[in-house]
């Protein structure tokens, strides 16, 4: 019974390859890879608790409408869909990457980790435009005091709630500071924003920036800008930690470190982890740009 029993597990397992079929170091990337979706699926869970259970939250096509080179046009989702293009694009040139190296053919890993990692440099040059654009960019608001003030869009800042009615703007203008009226006449770059603001009468700056034709919103929910900033800003350091692993694996692909071990396996192990990263970005873009 126990030469059956033996035999039995030989067949199922004799401690090579199987049960996986996988080497270690893959086995053990699948385990790191499991975990980290826990970590970010925790994150948009968390997002969408909070997210749902506001009576108001944030329109993207709204905030994510800008594009470089274009100034004001309204172009709502046109970047980040470029930014989608770009990862999933190097995803499929990590995936001709390892399929070079499964045929041993150095030249062609080495040109498709080159592509792969000017992509992953293209995203994140994307990103770090589109941050700028949301922490540097004004937008007037209505603070809860009732006066209006120029915001950027931060983790404790978000200007992106409902648009006020023009007759509400025009009479939180009347009790907003001299200083934030200022403030506000320089953003709308008005023709006569020219002159010293600072010497101009709360009236005339009033007068000034209600023949502007400006909107205004509410402030937003607070959680916008910790939840986008925070997760965003997760994923794309694991974009950067994509960007760094790939490049030690173009490096040692140069130096011929994979021929002389006779397999391109790590390269197979770097492109599970980057297509993790392209995976999650489509739960991200589902989750703040799109919904």
């Amino acid at each position: 019974m126990s030469t059956v029993a033996a035999q039995h597990e030989t067949k199922w397992w004799s401690g090579g390859r199987s049960p996986f079929n996988a080497s270690y170091g893959k086995v053990m990337m699948w385990y790191f890879l499991m975990s980290d979706a826990f970590t970010f699926g925790a994150f948009l869970i968390s997002y969408g608790t909070i997210r749902f259970s506001q009576n108001f939250w944030t329109d993207p096509n709204k905030v994510f409408n800008s594009f470089p080179g274009f100034g004001h046009m309204d172009l709502p989702l046109a970047f980040v869909s470029l930014m989608t293009f770009i990862l999933i694009a190097s995803s499929v040139t990590m995936v001709l990457a390892v399929h070079e190296g499964h045929k041993m053919n150095k030249k062609g890993v080495e040109n498709y980790m080159l592509l792969t990692i000017i992509g992953g440099i293209a995203f994140l040059s994307c990103q770090a435009w589109e941050w700028t654009h949301l922490l540097t960019g004004e937008h007037i608001a209505l603070l809860n005091d009732g006066s209006l003030s120029v915001l950027p869009t931060t983790t404790r800042m978000n200007p992106w709630g409902a648009e006020i009615p023009h007759e509400a703007m025009l009479a939180a203008l009347k009790t907003t500071p001299q200083d934030q009226l200022v403030n506000i006449a320089s953003t709308i770059h008005h023709e006569g924003a020219s002159h010293n603001l600072a010497e101009m009468s709360n009236t005339q700056l009033v007068d000034m920036i209600s023949a502007a034709g400006i909107h205004a919103n509410h402030t937003g929910p607070i959680a916008f800008g910790g939840y986008f900033f925070g997760i965003t800003g997760f994923h794309g350091f694991h974009v950067l930690s994509g960007v760094v692993i790939n490049i030690i694996m173009y490096i040692k692909t140069k130096l011929s470190h994979f021929e002389q071990r006779g397999h391109y396996e790590m390269i197979e192990k770097a492109g599970l982890y980057w297509h993790f990263v392209d995976l999650v970005w489509v739960f991200v873009f589902l989750c703040f740009y799109l919904i």
